[in-house]
């Protein structure tokens, strides 16, 4: 599991308000319902963002992110990865997720990001992609995706190599990305060496992909956590790579 239950997003150092945050349902190309949580700035940035959930979808975490990006500025939604084959209550820590993320598929999560891309792009500007873990890969993937997006950010993110879920390796597909990345993770993730990170970088650089890469060191995969009081630092220096990289300042 990416975060703990009762995980929820550190807060941004720019704080406004959000003039609305609400439950919505995407229509997928192949008509598929998909649950998202959206929220709007009253002050907006012209920045807008997809969120990538972890393995266990749309979680209060990431309608809390959505949020937390309003109160920064920036039209936010969070989108469910398991529309095809999970009933769309809320997930609790009991949630089996391993068996769902087995069933992905790359053209229908594409399709779904596709989705919740065109709820906020009349709306905006510039528009990112941001995943963490399972959702960072997916996210590193949107470069790809034809969506014309300004940029793509993943929270430690599979880079490269196979994954469980059969989803592309962004190494891989590096060659076809059409937009910048930021790639952020902790340096003590046991999950994700520093030769997954380097092979990325390599391939990026090959392909000549504009890109950041941070490394927090001591930092664990989900450090990016508010209850993670050892690493506020981590957490604070994410929120301003983040913002930042779509277009945000203080």
């Amino acid at each position: 599991m990416c975060f703990d239950t009762d995980a929820r997003p550190p807060l941004p150092p720019i704080r406004g308000s959000a003039l609305d945050a609400r439950e919505v349902t995407l229509t997928s190309r192949d008509g598929t319902a998909v649950a998202a949580y959206a929220a709007t700035p009253e002050a907006t940035s012209g920045a807008g963002i997809v969120i990538i959930p972890d393995v266990r979808g749309l979680h209060p975490y990431y309608e809390e992110l959505a949020l937390r990006f309003a109160e920064a500025g920036v039209h936010a939604i969070a989108l469910d990865l398991y529309a095809r084959t999970a009933a769309s209550e809320p997930r609790g820590e009991g949630f089996a997720y391993e068996s769902h993320v087995l069933r992905l598929e790359a053209d229908a999560v594409d399709d779904d990001v596709a989705a919740a891309a065109a709820h906020l792009r009349g709306g905006v500007e510039r528009l990112f992609s941001i995943g963490f873990c399972l959702g960072g890969r997916i996210s590193f993937l949107q470069a790809a995706a034809g969506l014309g997006l300004t940029g793509v950010i993943g929270l430690y993110g599979w880079p490269a190599g196979p994954h469980r879920s059969g989803l592309p390796s962004p190494a891989d597909e590096a060659s076809r990305f059409a937009c910048p990345v930021l790639a952020i993770y902790g340096g003590a993730d046991q999950g994700i060496p520093v030769e997954a990170r380097e092979a990325f970088d390599r391939a990026l650089d090959a392909a000549s992909v504009e890109h950041r890469t941070v490394v927090y060191d001591g930092a664990p995969h989900s450090f990016f956590d508010r209850k993670a009081a050892d690493h506020a630092d981590a957490s604070d220096g994410t929120w301003s790579e983040i913002l930042r990289f779509v277009g945000v300042s203080g």
